[in-house]
């Protein structure tokens, strides 16, 4: 998985580099052996974003993409979307979001959900549904939000630098940390659907479909 997950990020056309970063060997070994970069990290990161920020520190580019590595669905194109807003020079974080068809994944704590505000970016996420239709009729849309997240390498730096809040504990979601220190995020609409492998049913879904791909 992660070496589909690696090659279709090579994939995007405005990615200079990729990096596996982990802390455990196997993992490295695995990406050695099909040609692939891997760094070594500590273990004591309590979040992917900490992880991401130690290897960021040894490198000079200007943006950082985090791409989950448990995303094999993933579309290089998906990358190019969180890349493009940054030709605005105050942003500092971007994420996709996708509006959610299936009613089973509004109540799945493993489906993360995102509200946004006129502009896009990111109010809140969560593992619960939201926004909540007190009356059961409401008609905004609701979001799934896509782990891939794009940073300005010195917001990235900032970021892992502050302690873990609240919010990010309560939901163990680490992009509310960003949220309430104050940096915004901006959630990209994206026409890609994809499925984080979190469960085994997951994966023998990404399996079933992969092998529907392989047969067109």
């Amino acid at each position: 998985m992660i070496e589909h997950v690696y090659r279709r990020a090579a994939s995007a056309r405005g990615i200079g580099r990729v990096i596996v970063a982990t802390d455990d060997a196997r993992i490295a070994k695995a990406v050695e052996r099909f040609g692939g970069e891997a760094v070594m990290t500590a273990t004591s990161h309590q979040s992917g974003t900490d992880r991401l920020a130690e290897v960021a520190r040894s490198l000079e580019a200007a943006i950082i993409v985090n791409v989950q590595g448990d995303e094999p669905l993933l579309e290089p194109a998906m990358i190019d979307e969180a890349l493009a807003p940054f030709s605005d020079p105050s942003l500092e974080m971007s994420t996709l979001r996708r509006q959610i068809q299936d009613r089973a994944d509004i109540d799945n704590p493993n489906v993360v959900k995102v509200v946004v505000d006129r502009d896009g970016f990111a109010l809140y996420f969560s593992r619960a549904a939201i926004p909540f239709f007190r009356d059961g009729k409401g008609t905004s849309p609701m979001w799934r939000h896509v782990g891939l997240y794009g940073y300005r390498r010195d917001t990235l730096l900032r970021l892992a630098s502050l302690p873990q809040t609240t919010l990010e504990q309560a939901e163990a979601l680490e992009q509310l940390r960003a949220l309430e220190y104050g940096i915004r995020i901006l959630a990209i609409e994206t026409k890609f659907d994809t499925i984080g492998v979190d469960t085994p049913a997951d994966l023998d879904k990404v399996r079933q479909l992969a092998a529907a791909f392989a047969r067109v």
